[in-house]
């Protein structure tokens, strides 16, 4: 009896036992891989709540309001109540302005109103506590930016606060006084709002690499940073994460 070998068609069958191989090796890792992500410890992942304050922080930056009400509508859904939500949008103010923060809240207001006619009671969540202490605000916000930074806030002051006292005064009293000081988000919250309107507006290098150093400070994870660049990426796109990934790996290398 004659055989009759084709090396082409020998060539081909070897070329698809090679293809059927590596997709069963594949599968055989999959659950083992799936398994492995399961195991992330918390301090790892951002948490639902987290995404959701970055995502609504840099769109409402970004001015892209057709896109933050979905975001707005998917954060209540996650857990954010109606205040926590308002002072995500309160806060950037002090980052992108007030135009920004102001369209962010009428859009929130829309979002609201729709839910409400749909028969969803959102919730509504507490209040700032009153501030007890009676010390002046720029010791307040003194003290707050010491925690932030863990640095003493002692010696002559330089650069941007020598040239322009004014600016330094106002950033004590008002940015870490009277709206860090407010607790209806915690300090890692704020800062999530804070490097996400940086992020959004770009340009802002300097102090978006200060705002990293500062997420580190109060607890979040360089892996947690890293998941924040990969949600910019896909809430605003290559650029933006490109730039903020460039000034993330900086602050991880110089720690």
């Amino acid at each position: 009896m004659e055989i009759n070998c084709n090396p082409m068609e020998y060539n081909d069958s070897i070329k698809m036992f090679g293809k059927w191989l590596i997709i069963i090796m594949f599968l055989g890792c999959l659950p083992f891989y799936i398994s492995a992500l399961n195991k992330m410890s918390p301090d790892q992942q951002l948490t639902a709540k987290q995404k959701n304050i970055i995502q609504i922080a840099a769109l409402a930056a970004k001015g892209d309001l057709q896109a933050l009400k979905p975001a707005l509508n998917q954060g209540l859904e996650a857990g954010l109540t109606v205040n926590e939500t308002k002072e995500v949008l309160v806060h950037l103010y002090a980052y992108c302005g007030f135009p920004r923060s102001i369209r962010g809240l009428q859009t929130f207001m829309e979002v609201l109103e729709e839910r409400k006619a749909k028969g969803i009671n959102d919730i509504l969540g507490a209040e700032a506590s009153p501030i007890q202490d009676e010390r002046s605000k720029y010791d307040r916000g003194k003290e707050n930016l010491e925690k932030l930074t863990g640095m003493p806030q002692t010696g002559a002051q330089t650069g941007y606060a020598a040239f322009t006292p004014i600016i330094e005064i106002f950033l004590k009293e008002h940015l870490f006084a009277a709206i860090f000081e407010r607790d209806v988000l915690i300090f890692a919250e704020r800062q999530l709002v804070t490097i996400s309107v940086l992020s959004a507006i770009g340009g802002a290098e300097p102090m978006l690499r200060s705002h990293l150093n500062i997420c580190l400070n109060v607890g979040l994870t360089p892996e947690q940073l890293q998941h924040f660049v990969n949600i910019i990426k896909s809430t605003l796109g290559k650029k933006e994460a490109k730039a903020a990934q460039k000034v993330l790996d900086e602050v991880l290398k110089n720690r």
